[in-house]
């Protein structure tokens, strides 16, 4: 293999995994283990495209057997938003080439320290705004919405 041509298209590749790549590729089960982790790579990147950078970013493709996918993600939420999105994930896997029918979703708990939750930086609101609420509230009607905003000028210490 000429390293040289090979460094050109795969930049990121060092001479040590250009040679563990070559082994891998010597035979017919490393070939297998090559054919399977580009299967999954590739299916990766077309789930990752169809999902939200959110959701994309801890979503892991674990397997595909035959036609089932199973992709794996760190917790009961992000599978239940997942669940919602099968018809679409399905569709778009459909429309890239691939021959999957249906996919499973997995929670592997052991995700979620590769993805540890942003923390929400909250901005308390400034004395014009406080007053926009409380001219707000004083023009809508009771209901739930003029409920929500007493509640956000209490807790922010408006009127």
């Amino acid at each position: 293999m000429d390293m040289s041509s090979s460094r050109g298209r795969h930049s990121s590749y060092t001479p040590n995994s250009l040679l563990a790549l070559s082994w891998l590729g010597s035979d017919d089960q490393g070939a297998s283990i090559l054919t399977t982790a580009h299967d999954l790579l590739a299916a990766q990147q077309a789930i990752a495209a169809a999902l939200p950078a959110g959701l994309a970013d801890c979503c892991r493709v674990a397997r595909i057997d035959g036609n089932t996918l199973t992709i794996a993600v760190p917790a009961a939420a992000h599978a239940n938003k997942l669940r919602h999105m099968q018809t679409r994930l399905t569709t778009t896997l459909h429309e890239a080439g691939w021959n999957i029918e249906q996919i499973q979703i997995r929670v592997q708990g052991s995700l979620a320290a590769l993805h540890p939750t942003r923390v929400r930086e909250i901005q308390p609101l400034d004395d014009q705004a406080l007053q926009a609420f409380d001219n707000l509230k004083d023009n809508v009607d009771a209901g739930p919405l003029a409920d929500a905003i007493r509640r956000l000028l209490q807790r922010h210490g408006g009127s």
